[in-house]
């Protein structure tokens, strides 16, 4: 695969651009942080539907149609002039307002995407898929949009009045579980323009932190082997297995791992196995995630990969084609506007948890066999990066990251001790958790957003972390060049379910709650007889 040159990815990384925030007095900025706050809590309706709505339609990676065309009508509706299908994904979009000229440009993202066969009903403190098989939000990516989108307007509102200079650019974070959209925006040019980035993400407690956090980068890649197909039983000997090879692959790769830095994670699953065991396969497709914590370290994993595949097609006498699907570089944020938001989170604090709301987190923790310890009641600390990071999951903000300044605010929509990308972890994400959860991210991420549009010296301090601390001895080394985003992923999933959501799609003009629209009564701790 071909590398940028080092003096082009240089000039990448240093093309920040320029333009100076205007300068308010610490007092006021106070005063207007505090102003902003009030008006997320105002739109805490909008919050709740947002949230409701977009758990409803339970959509997949690159098929987030419904989703797309409900939060961008939000956005046109609040004055965002909206571009569709950037970077060729048609559910991908961006969203920009702009105030005066010559300010800052701060892009604020999240994720949108569901997890498969984790369709559950929302607010019962057992198992009970929606649909069965069915996709849903397992991982909480409904919450992230609706975080942001309050933010933003409470803070557009105030750039209004104040005169205060600058550009808001929002942007979805399409198709983030098989990292497949991020590394194709950043190579399109989204963040081109861009002075900071801020992105939300739902956890379990309000936080931030800076430097390389624990988990790893990675490349999303099919390989897809062709043969010959033959009658298994009358003529196996005119035959050549694709299943062979992907099982050859396999094998090869896991043999390999005893030999791979203990930090490496990879995972697989077969896409296509064949059809009739009658029949020798003459395709079959296996779906691998190589993740390591270094660029270095994910090309190494990568090309053996390559070289494993290779190989199994040469002892089948089979050929071998692959496609990346996506990437996501290892993540580092920036510690400037880290500490900035870390000020803000302290300000907001966590939400004031009911008993109820708290007998329903320990309820669904008992469910899981994680600690009954409840929901978060105290703030975790401004995370400092380890010594030497844990291994761990991927996500692909980490190319945005090495692109321009970048931070992730994690807020509490969910529970905690759950085990992640699980049907349980849907259970809170249309209750007054995820709700009480986002608004307190939306304040945070609000009152950050003044902080860079206001303060010329946070981000002259941020570029300069960029330039001489997190990019100044290791460069952005992309693996994407000219692949295609995989746009028809996941399609087949949602044709199989999506008439059947379509009828529980939330209906806010009738139902004040999700909960309320399929009838459950808040909190449901006993599942009926």
């Amino acid at each position: 695969m071909r590398l940028l040159c080092t003096a082009t990815i240089g000039t990448m990384a240093l093309s920040l651009a320029t333009a100076a925030p205007a300068q308010v007095a610490p007092a006021r900025l106070d005063a207007l942080k505090a102003e902003a706050a009030t008006g997320v809590e105002k739109r805490a309706k909008l919050v709740q539907e947002m949230i409701d709505s977009i758990f409803s339609f339970g959509e997949l990676g690159m098929q987030e149609v419904e989703t797309s065309r409900y939060i961008t009508a939000v956005l046109e509706k609040n004055g965002f002039k909206v571009t569709r299908g950037i970077a060729g994904i048609p559910t991908a979009w961006s969203a920009t307002w702009t105030q005066g000229s010559g300010g800052p440009t701060i892009a604020v993202g999240s994720d949108l995407d569901g997890i498969p066969k984790a369709s559950q009903k929302p607010g019962v403190a057992w198992r009970e898929p929606m649909i069965a098989g069915a996709p849903g939000h397992g991982e909480g990516h409904n919450s992230g949009q609706a975080v942001n989108i309050a933010a933003a307007l409470a803070v557009k509102d105030i750039m209004i009045r104040e005169k205060i200079p600058g550009t808001l650019l929002l942007w979805p974070g399409v198709a983030e579980e098989p990292v497949a959209a991020k590394a194709f925006f950043v190579r399109d040019g989204l963040f081109k323009d861009v002075d900071a980035v801020l992105f939300t993400h739902v956890g379990s407690n309000l936080q931030t932190s800076w430097g390389q956090p624990s988990g790893t980068g990675g490349v999303s890649v099919l390989y897809t082997f062709s043969g010959e197909s033959a009658h298994s039983a009358g003529a196996p000997w005119r035959g050549r297995s694709a299943l062979d090879a992907v099982e050859l692959m396999d094998a090869g790769w896991n043999f390999r791992r005893e030999h791979l830095r203990p930090e490496q994670r990879s995972h697989y699953v077969i896409k296509d196995g064949g059809d009739f065991p009658n029949v020798v396969p003459s395709t079959a497709t296996v779906w691998y995630y190589f993740r390591e914590q270094s660029f270095g370290d994910i090309r190494k994993n990568y090309e053996i990969g390559n070289k494993i595949a290779t190989a199994a097609a040469m002892m089948t006498d089979t050929e071998v084609t692959r496609r990346i699907i996506g990437t996501a570089a290892p993540q580092h944020m920036n510690r400037p506007i880290a500490e900035a938001a870390y000020e803000n989170i302290k300000k907001v604090g966590l939400p004031q948890w009911t008993p109820e709301e708290q007998q329903f987190a320990k309820a669904v923790q008992k469910l899981v066999a994680g600690k009954e310890k409840g929901l978060e009641t105290k703030l975790d600390e401004l995370k400092a990066p380890d010594e030497e990071p844990k291994s761990g999951g991927s996500d692909d903000i980490g190319d945005v990251s090495w692109t321009k300044p970048t931070i992730t605010i994690r807020y509490p929509s969910n529970i905690p001790e759950l085990p992640g990308h699980n049907w349980s972890n849907a259970i809170a994400m249309a209750t007054p958790i995820a709700h009480k959860g986002a608004v307190a991210g939306g304040k945070a991420m609000a009152m950050t957003l003044l902080d860079l549009l206001t303060r010329p010296e946070l981000l002259t301090a941020a570029k300069s972390y960029f330039t001489d601390v997190q990019t100044k001895d290791v460069k952005y080394q992309p693996i994407l060049t000219d692949e295609k985003p995989y746009v028809e992923m996941n399609a087949d999933i949602m044709a199989q379910f999506r008439d059947r959501m379509r009828q529980q799609y939330y209906d806010p003009k009738k139902y004040d709650t999700y909960l309320q629209q399929i009838g459950v009564k808040w909190p449901s701790l006993v599942k009926p007889e």
